[in-house]
């Protein structure tokens, strides 16, 4: 079953690390299985309004988005981030 990593950025603290997180990270999960679906800041907010840095990712399964979570790459790029943003990461089996 098809399932969907969605990160929600609630605040980033520093851009060149955040930057150096990207350039390793995007990789790291595509060469994973990974599809880039979403993205960027929302063009439009409800609700709670929250309207940071949003990214959605498409994978085969749910155990496919956790090991790309736990691999070795990824490590790496959040090692490079090094508490330089405050997100919500969820993994979504898909409907």
């Amino acid at each position: 079953m098809t399932a969907y990593w969605v990160s929600v950025y609630r605040d980033i603290s520093d851009d060149d690390k955040m930057a150096a997180y990207a350039r390793l990270a995007a990789p790291a999960l595509t060469g994973a299985g990974g599809r880039f679906i979403a993205r960027g800041l929302p063009e439009q907010t409800y609700e709670a309004g929250e309207s940071g840095r949003v990214v959605l990712i498409e994978f085969d399964s749910v155990e496919a988005a956790r090991a790309a979570h736990d691999s070795a790459p990824y490590q790496e790029a959040l090692a490079a981030l090094d508490g330089a943003a405050v997100r919500d990461i969820r993994i979504v089996p898909g409907a």
